[in-house]
């Protein structure tokens, strides 16, 4: 949650609105380019509230390592932009999050002793 909620006010509202943080260089003059950052930092941040306040079910792992494969697999997909905005670190420090995250859900997953719902 604390990563999207960086990830949503450094790179797109800062970028957006004040033309300033690592994505401003792309967003200058052309704003609207980044409603598709906004709105992905945004939807982590409410699935990361979701599965925080979850309760430890299998559906929950599973969902949880949906999420964190898809975005993982996204940052992948789109590693340019960590190079266009000089943001490899970024890049590599959450993509690694992401694959961590999947490995301890599938741990949970197959952890867990209930059935499918």
């Amino acid at each position: 949650m604390v990563a999207s909620l960086g990830g949503f006010i450094s790179m797109d509202v800062l970028g957006i609105f004040f033309g300033i943080g690592p994505a401003a260089s792309l967003l200058k003059g052309q704003e609207f380019m980044g409603i598709g950052g906004f709105e992905a930092h945004g939807l982590a941040f409410i699935l990361g509230v979701l599965l925080f306040k979850a309760e430890a079910k299998r559906s929950w792992h599973i969902t949880a390592v949906a999420i964190h494969s898809f975005l993982g697999i996204a940052n992948i997909l789109m590693w340019g932009i960590f190079i266009a905005v000089n943001s490899l670190q970024m890049g590599y420090i959450t993509t690694a999050m992401h694959c961590i995250f999947v490995l301890l859900q599938l741990i949970a997953v197959f952890q867990s002793s209930e059935q499918y719902e």
